[in-house]
């Protein structure tokens, strides 16, 4: 039996995190985006990367996120996270000036002198081509690697997807990847441009979703 295996035969749920899973959140998400361009392009040195990338997504939890459902893991019965999914809900999905100031020292020790620079690049860029409209905003969806392509990450997005549509809401992301488009495209989103960073940069695509009415439930007489 290979590692993909034995972690989806126990089977999983979809739940809220616990505050007390915070670190273990983290580590999941720093393994899902070891590869990512644009985690690598802000922390180019390998030998530390995922060690920083965790510190990152530590913080990444403080952001202003809804009481439940802002941070939703895919977890076995015993425990084990297989994946996770940060929400911001609409009209939250940005921090305040106040608190990303008192957040600097952390984000200096997470990127050094150097990735604060192009993090700040990413952040601004990212937020010039943020939609107005409100909606429900996903920055991060990570899987532990042994599980990609397994429906783990669809599950967990899928759960929140069910509720913008319920609610007649809205969804946005930025994918970071063109292969992962074709995911995100299964589950409504579409892309409506590409967000490409300066110094030549990886690029993104934002992709945004309408709820589905055809999925809200309707009252029958």
């Amino acid at each position: 039996m290979n590692a993909r295996t034995a972690l989806l035969s126990a089977g999983y749920g979809i739940r809220c995190a616990g505050r007390a899973e915070a670190g273990a959140v983290a580590t999941l998400l720093a393994r899902a985006f070891a590869d990512d361009p644009v985690m690598v392009w802000m922390l180019p040195g390998p030998s530390d990367r995922e060690r920083r990338i965790a510190r990152y997504f530590k913080l990444a939890q403080r952001q202003p996120r809804p009481r439940t459902g802002g941070v939703r893991v895919a977890a076995t019965g015993d425990g084990l996270l297989l994946g996770a999914a940060l929400w911001s809900a609409p009209g939250r999905w940005s921090s305040t000036a106040v608190r990303e100031l008192a957040a600097m020292p952390s984000y200096v020790r997470v990127f050094g002198p150097g990735g604060l620079r192009r993090a700040a690049e990413v952040q601004n860029t990212m937020h010039e081509a943020h939609p107005d409209t409100p909606h429900w905003y996903l920055p991060t969806l990570g899987t532990d690697p042994a599980v990609q392509g397994a429906g783990v990450g669809s599950a967990l997005v899928r759960q929140q997807l069910a509720d913008c549509d319920r609610l007649g809401q809205p969804a946005y992301l930025e994918s970071s990847k063109s292969t992962n488009v074709p995911f995100y495209e299964g589950l409504g989103f579409r892309v409506t441009a590409e967000i490409r960073l300066p110094d030549d940069g990886p690029t993104l695509w934002p992709m945004w979703r309408d709820p589905d009415p055809g999925a809200a439930p309707t009252n029958g007489g």
